[in-house]
């Protein structure tokens, strides 16, 4: 019965986890337009969120395969963060922070544009 049960379960848990790492997988299988390394390690970034926002996920998706770290805060749960984004003109997610250079469309040549300058 476990068994079953298991066989069923794999190929549900294979598509999260593949859905999860889309970003790195991407990145594996299509390396052109990389950051440097440097570029990688300088850049200061700050994504604004939420859980449910469609866009927000695009974003991930591209500072993931570019190997970029950034910090998320998501609007609807935290009140501090909430109340910098919108010190900082908040007024649609997502909002992206590049170097202090705000994005706020999906626009991945704008952004790496953005992240090739501190």
């Amino acid at each position: 019965m476990l068994n079953k049960t298991l066989k069923r379960m794999l190929p549900i848990l294979l598509v999260v986890v593949i859905f999860q790492q889309w970003g790195k997988i991407e990145a594996f299988f299509n390396p052109t337009s990389q950051l440097s390394a440097q570029a990688r390690a300088n850049a200061q970034v700050t994504l604004y969120a939420t859980d449910w926002c469609g866009y927000c996920k695009d974003f991930r998706r591209l500072l993931d395969r570019q190997g970029v770290a950034y910090k998320e805060f998501d609007i609807d749960k935290d009140v501090e963060a909430r109340k910098r984004y919108e010190t900082l003109g908040g007024r649609g997610i997502p909002m992206l922070d590049v170097n202090g250079t705000l994005l706020r469309q999906y626009d991945e040549a704008q952004i790496l544009q953005a992240l090739q300058h501190p």
